[in-house]
């Protein structure tokens, strides 16, 4: 048995025609069934549906053999206990830095609210810029509008989110995409599998099917 572990939202959407691909067809909709251990097609590969930020424990510590995950999560979680042999190419943002429209914080120390904090302040060490980072789990947007943070470190994507409440992207700090993890001691095991699965997943990119 695969075990493969996944967000619900947007990469769960995007990463269904990939999966599909290699013949990995989910039985019942999250959405809808609630079930958190989906069954699939391949009655050799299920899926777990996790929150975003989990899948590197869940994959680290063998819980699934594989994972999706944003770049996002990868960094900010630190996994170096985990392969990542393919960038999936789907949910593509950016995670910039972000203010109130005309203000700047050069030059003083600043306060960040966002939920990327180990991110954040390597960033902001590596600009040479004194910061206290707050950790925020949502609304990001509102902290620089109340005077909680003059700056926020988040995903951004159009960008519309930012201008409707009178902020302003600035600096860039990464591009993010998904990528599919691999826990190390199920390389070693399911070699064979997950090698199959890795190549099916490529020639999928190649074709185009995530985009």
């Amino acid at each position: 048995m695969l075990t493969i572990a996944v967000s619900k939202g947007r990469i769960y959407k995007e990463a269904l025609p990939l999966l599909a691909c290699a013949g990995i067809v989910p039985t019942c909709d999250p959405e809808s069934s609630r079930k958190l251990i989906l069954p699939t097609g391949d009655p050799g590969v299920r899926l777990l549906i996790i929150r975003a930020t989990d899948v590197p424990t869940y994959v680290e510590y063998g819980a699934a053999d594989l994972g999706i995950a944003g770049k996002d999560v990868l960094v900010e979680h630190g996994a170096g206990g985990l392969y990542e042999p393919l960038d999936l190419e789907i949910a593509r943002c950016r995670m910039m830095t972000a203010g109130k429209i005309g203000e700047t914080w050069e030059g003083k120390r600043i306060r960040v609210a966002t939920k990327y904090v180990r991110i954040a302040k390597r960033f902001f060490a590596e600009q040479g810029i004194q910061a206290e980072i707050i950790k925020l789990y949502g609304s990001m947007e509102l902290a620089p509008l109340v005077g909680l943070a003059e700056c926020i470190v988040d995903l951004v994507d159009t960008g519309n989110t930012l201008k409707a409440n009178g902020l302003e992207p600035r600096d860039h700090i990464m591009d993010i995409s998904s990528r599919l993890v691999v826990n190390k001691a199920a390389m070693k095991t399911k070699n064979q599998r997950i090698k199959s699965l890795i190549g099916d997943l490529e020639s999928a990119i190649n074709d185009g099917t995530s985009s």
